[in-house]
């Protein structure tokens, strides 16, 4: 009996996406990796690159590079990266808003076309295929045709929950509906979700609220399975601060879907003295909330990844005050660095801290809670360190090699299933 051969799709080089990959490899089924740009500094796209002017080239070439993907030794990787070198090329030229191709690019033509070619070319003598939102149903509409087993990556809340929470909030705050994303989508693009949905044998998310998004919609919780990511212990680590003013640090886009709104007031009518809000990210907040803000608020531009470490490292506590989130990474950088986390249900961080003991865990939309969870962090320094150090601790237990372990073990009993239908 011939061995399972399972292919993994997905746009960008990422965390999960890699780990994803490696786990499957592991355990010997990986037949191929299909993305639309992995980067190599000396290959064809590199050498395309140097005939551009360098104004366009420089940038360019430093966002390809966090697309760099080496695979697993001995599985090969396919690659479509025209329609993203384009996107992005448009957004380097601050050209596509005016196309009216959003302040993304032309993101979902990138996704719609690695879906076409995957569907077209790559279903071959497999016997099962790993895809992620958006970029999925094509290819399981043509692989259940097949016989395929189709399994599918959901690392955000399903679309119908993410749409009743932000409509609410654009309902509450109509001056911040611009930055709430899911209300925006087309109609072609929610039917494209629903269909990945339907037609997908198992369905893996990292949280217990995405999984929760989908109960809600009727999904059987036998066709779901919860593993949280990984912690990047490895390059996240904690430094020495470097002054004694009490930080309150948040990283991620600095706009409504992430509650930066909540977190903003409850700042204001803190007034903590030799205190710090620290923002670090693209800005998605009109220019007049800034108004609102006590001269204690410093925002930095989005800085590189690598970079992240010290930021963090400077932060008494980490706040992310998310309204609609999948999982979010920075929750498990922040405590590698060392630093205890105040976030909402609507994160990860119900599955990865146990309230009271990493950080603490607050309703979503409470500046009062917020406030007042800031101001007991501020007042009570030697229980945070515990804290941070209990945070540092928790993250060496949620490695990536856990994560992959999970995913493999899970993974073969689905194609162990299969194979006897």
């Amino acid at each position: 009996m011939n061995s399972p051969r399972l292919s993994l799709v997905h746009p960008t080089s990422n965390p999960f996406a890699r780990n994803a990959a490696q786990a499957l490899a592991e355990i010997g089924v990986l037949h191929e990796i299909i993305t639309t740009t992995a980067y190599h500094p000396d290959g064809t796209i590199a050498r395309f690159l140097q005939q551009l002017p360098v104004s366009v080239s420089d940038p360019l070439q430093q966002e390809l590079l966090r697309r760099a993907w080496p695979p697993p030794k001995g599985v090969p990787l396919r690659s479509y990266p025209w329609y993203e070198i384009l996107r992005l090329a448009l957004l380097k030229l601050k050209v596509s808003q005016a196309l009216k191709l959003g302040k993304h690019g032309p993101i979902d033509w990138v996704y719609k076309h690695l879906d076409r070619q995957v569907a077209a070319h790559h279903l071959n003598s497999i016997t099962g295929i790993y895809a992620y939102e958006d970029g999925a149903a094509s290819t399981f509409h043509a692989a259940k045709a097949r016989g395929i087993l189709c399994l599918y990556d959901l690392p955000i809340l399903y679309y119908k929950m993410a749409q009743a929470i932000q409509r609410e909030e654009a309902d509450q705050f109509p001056e911040l509906a611009c930055s709430l994303q899911a209300i925006q989508e087309p109609e072609w693009k929610l039917q494209r979700k629903q269909q990945e949905i339907e037609l997908a044998d198992h369905i893996f998310v990292a949280s217990s609220i995405t999984q929760q998004s989908l109960l809600t919609e009727g999904i059987s919780p036998n066709r779901i399975t919860v593993i949280p990511y990984g912690s990047p212990t490895a390059y996240f680590y904690p430094l020495s601060k470097q002054d004694s003013t009490f930080r309150a640090l948040f990283v991620g886009r600095v706009g409504a879907r992430k509650g930066v709104h909540y977190l903003l007031d409850a700042w204001s009518k803190l007034a903590l003295p030799q205190s710090e809000l620290m923002l670090v990210g693209v800005n998605e907040m009109p220019s007049h909330w800034w108004d609102k803000t006590p001269n204690s608020l410093r925002y930095i531009d989005s800085v590189p990844h690598h970079q992240l470490n010290h930021y963090y490292s400077q932060a008494n506590v980490f706040v992310f005050p998310s309204l609609v989130e999948g999982f979010g990474l920075v929750l498990l950088e922040a405590m590698a660095c060392g630093i205890p986390i105040i976030t909402t249900p609507n994160t990860a961080g119900p599955d990865i801290i146990t309230d009271g003991i990493e950080g603490f865990i607050v309703p979503i939309r409470d500046s009062l809670a917020l406030q007042e969870k800031i101001e007991w962090c501020y007042e009570h320094p030697t229980e945070l360190a515990a804290m941070g150090q209990a945070a540092r601790k928790k993250a060496e237990q949620l490695s990536w090699s856990r994560y992959q372990t999970q995913l493999a073990n899970t993974v073969q009993s689905l194609l162990a299933d299969h194979r006897q239908l």
